[in-house]
């Protein structure tokens, strides 16, 4: 069973930045897509990017886009993803989540993803 742990998290202020890392463990040997969601409270969870199993393709959404990276690393059989958010905003304040799925289309409804995180919490504030 893949399971996957986020760290990075923190408190912050705008215009930092900040990088989240998510750890994965219990591949096999399917691809996978791999990417975060982010959840502000009273909203639902939102796409923030995705990227493909060998990295070669990414996805974001329009309000991260050219702010925040997504990169992946393997070592072994194991898999890190990574977020690295520049130029934050009070607007990016949620619970951001890792996720991942079987494949290689990358879906940007939450619905699509099999496998969640337990989530980090980032707080943009002066």
């Amino acid at each position: 069973q893949m399971q996957l742990v986020e760290s990075g998290g923190g408190l912050v202020q705008p215009g930092d930045s900040l990088t989240l890392s998510c750890e994965t463990s219990g591949l096999t040997n399917t691809p996978y897509v791999m990417g975060w969601f982010r959840q502000a409270p009273g909203q639902e969870r939102r796409f923030v990017g995705a990227i493909t199993w060998t990295g070669e393709e990414t996805k974001y959404s329009d309000s991260v886009k050219g702010r925040f990276t997504i990169s992946r690393f393997s070592k072994d059989k194991e898999n890190t993803v990574s977020l690295q958010m520049n130029n934050l905003k009070p607007e990016d304040t949620a619970v951001y989540y890792c996720v991942a799925r079987k494949g290689g289309f990358l879906y940007t409804s939450s619905y699509n993803y099999e496998i969640w995180g337990q989530g980090t919490q980032v707080t943009v504030s002066s």
